[in-house]
């Protein structure tokens, strides 16, 4: 088996805060099957340290930015992992980014720790002999990675870095660039220097062999300034390593046939059940078509559109069951809809796994009206669960829903609805068409039926990180 070493900020089923988690902990699984041994290093935060009391070391760091690293091995629901252990960074209340919505000051060397010990394992290898060939980083938490290795000296192993979600970059300002252990003759803007500071994000991307993003789309986007963020340039001058590789979703986790109302493919009718079901949880009535919102709320995500669009959806016969937190503004906006729509509109503050898993048994269709995103995997929930998908036609919404127009109808390709711009008329627009597509009862099992046949899962991402690295490995 050949080794890669991924190394992120966060892993299912040990730390989740977004969809990276779940790629991260999805892809040893699925690369397994490709000839690629995976070992996932992350953050030993404070509530793991118990978790990994009888773990052993397997890597020890005596100087790591202010205090001692012990890497720590073992296993979680088959993922092989590397727990870092550094008191004096990561033993602390709150999440693993910040507290009370306020970023860590020390997350320049937090991260920069993490990536610090993603080098030296991937140059020295583990005291178990462990030793990758290939170096994967995940977003700007691990970018400084691939820049340690780069900058080290000689070295035989090839560097990934994948980006999540380019809007988060990691930026430091520029006197930290020694406390970070970085070299200071390669701060210039062809290199680390990124107006006037730090990102290792940045880091990361010029100095990897290669760079992949979450979906084709969003790889071109990238190369756009509404996009790329500021690094939109070296997206561009960097076209020929770059890849846009689609994530997958965990289809044994995110399956209709084991839910508490189980359906199917092939026997789809307990649908109604679970919506019902559904309905009954939140008190609802909902005569056309029941939409569910599982997401952040942000304007990046769309939600801001939903008081305007929502009323005319309702009048239409439409409802909404919505889980979700975040700007507190929204989140009173959300609760304001469920107070001014009773037994139309139902809303959870919050984040609950078996609830969001109810939500896409029983919902008609899943909204995700996001003004960009590098790959979602809710629209991808939605397929599985023939819970159809209305998204904004940005990143992997586009690349993952095909659009109900005439066309895609007639030829029976069609899984959902995608709207642009991201804006309110169109995404009224879109609403509209959802209602009179759910009308059309056979039209409708038509959409539900191809949806659920859509592949969604990591048979074919995996066999395209594994064709990416190996063809790193031949160069």
């Amino acid at each position: 088996m050949k080794r890669v070493l991924s190394v992120a900020s966060e892993c299912v089923p040990l730390v989740k805060t977004g969809g990276l988690a779940d790629v991260v902990g999805a892809l040893p699984g699925a690369l397994a099957g490709q000839g690629w041994e995976m070992r996932v290093l992350m953050p030993a935060y404070r509530g793991l340290r118990a978790r990994i009391a009888d773990w052993p070391e397997v890597f020890v760091e005596q100087d790591l930015f202010g205090g001692r690293g012990v890497v720590k091995a073992g296993e979680v629901d088959g993922v092989a992992m590397l727990l870092l252990e550094a008191p004096h960074l990561f033993d602390r209340d709150g999440g693993p980014y910040n507290s009370g919505g306020v970023d860590w000051p020390d997350n320049p060397q937090r991260f920069a720790a993490l990536s610090w010990v993603a080098a030296r394992i991937a140059r020295f290898g583990l005291g178990d002999g462990w030793r990758p060939q290939v170096l994967h980083a995940h977003d700007w938490q691990a970018g400084f990675a691939p820049a340690y290795l780069a900058y080290g000296g000689p070295r035989d192993v090839a560097t990934v870095i994948t980006i999540h979600n380019i809007a988060f970059q990691g930026w430091a300002p520029d006197w930290m660039l020694e406390t970070l252990r970085l070299p200071r003759h390669e701060f210039h803007p062809a290199a680390l220097e990124y107006y006037g500071g730090l990102s290792s994000l940045k880091a990361g991307m010029v100095t990897a062999d290669k760079i992949t993003t979450v979906s084709p789309s969003y790889a071109a986007e990238l190369m756009r300034p509404e996009f790329g963020l500021g690094l939109q340039g070296l997206i561009e001058a960097r076209a020929a390593d770059v890849a846009g590789i689609l994530n997958g979703v965990d289809e044994t986790v995110w399956n209709p046939e084991v839910e508490d109302t189980p359906y199917s493919l092939k026997k789809p009718g307990r649908k109604a059940v679970a919506r019902a079901a559904l309905c009954a949880e939140y008190g609802l009535e909902v005569p056309g078509p029941l939409a569910i919102v599982v997401s952040r709320l942000t304007d990046q995500k769309g939600m801001d559109l939903l008081p305007e669009v929502l009323p005319d959806f309702i009048a239409a016969g439409g409802g909404l069951v919505l889980l979700g937190s975040g700007d507190k503004a929204l989140e009173a906006a959300m609760l304001a809809l469920a107070n001014r729509f009773p037994g139309r509109v139902g809303v959870t503050i919050g984040y609950d796994e078996g609830l969001s898993h109810r939500m896409f048994a029983g919902g008609d269709a899943v909204l995700v009206p996001s003004r960009f995103e590098p790959c979602g995997l809710t629209q991808m929930y939605g397929l599985r669960y023939g819970t159809v998908p209305v998204v904004a036609a940005v990143g992997g919404l586009a690349d993952t829903v095909i659009h109900a127009n005439p066309a895609a109808l007639a030829q029976g390709v069609a899984t959902g609805l995608t709207f642009q711009p991201t804006d309110a008329p169109a995404f009224a627009e879109a609403l509209r068409r959802l209602v009179a597509l759910h009308a059309a009862p056979k039209t409708w099992a038509q959409i539900v039926k191809r949806a659920m046949a859509q592949p969604v899962g990591w048979e074919a991402s995996a066999a395209a990180y594994a064709a990416l690295y190996d063809g790193i490995l031949r160069a």
